[in-house]
């Protein structure tokens, strides 16, 4: 079975009150969409996920933490620490972000197929995923696919 690590930015659409946005509606519509599909997979988030999935609004909060309580936590242990350091080391992923580093680095330690994110900024976009692919592969990892719910989806047969 291949395996998904779910980042932070997905439940939060997941869980998010329908947003006026045309770009963000159809995000969360995908994100949704993508839900209803993850049960054919192994499902994993992190430490970091959780701690993430806490803050701000008290509601949402306890939205997010009802939707990955059932996904299989993974420990943000030394090894991948390490490995998040030389991403930001290397910038493949400011240092101004680790816990951008951590998702990254704990899918690649624990042999994810997947990380599904709407982060475009320091996770999914080309030249990121580039460095962080040419880093992840150069330390001896396989590097996930790093994607969007949207992506993910493809032509939906998933």
């Amino acid at each position: 079975m291949q395996k998904l690590y779910i980042e932070t930015s997905v439940v939060s659409y997941k869980v998010a009150q329908p947003s006026e946005s045309i770009t963000t509606m159809a995000h969360q519509i995908a994100t949704i969409s993508m839900w209803q599909k993850i049960n054919k997979f192994d499902v994993f988030i992190s430490d970091t996920v959780v701690a993430e999935a806490e803050k701000g609004n008290q509601k949402q909060a306890n939205l997010r933490i009802e939707a990955i309580k059932k996904f299989k936590v993974l420990p943000i242990d030394n090894e991948v620490k390490e490995l998040a350091e030389k991403l930001m080391d290397k910038f493949a992923v400011p240092k101004t972000c680790p816990e951008d580093a951590l998702h990254i680095a704990v899918a690649a330690i624990n042999e994810i197929d997947f990380i599904i994110t709407w982060n475009f900024k320091h996770i999914n976009n080309p030249f990121m995923k580039n460095k962080i692919r040419l880093i992840i592969e150069k330390l001896g990892f396989e590097c996930p696919v790093i994607c969007s719910p949207e992506e993910f989806l493809g032509d939906k047969n998933v």
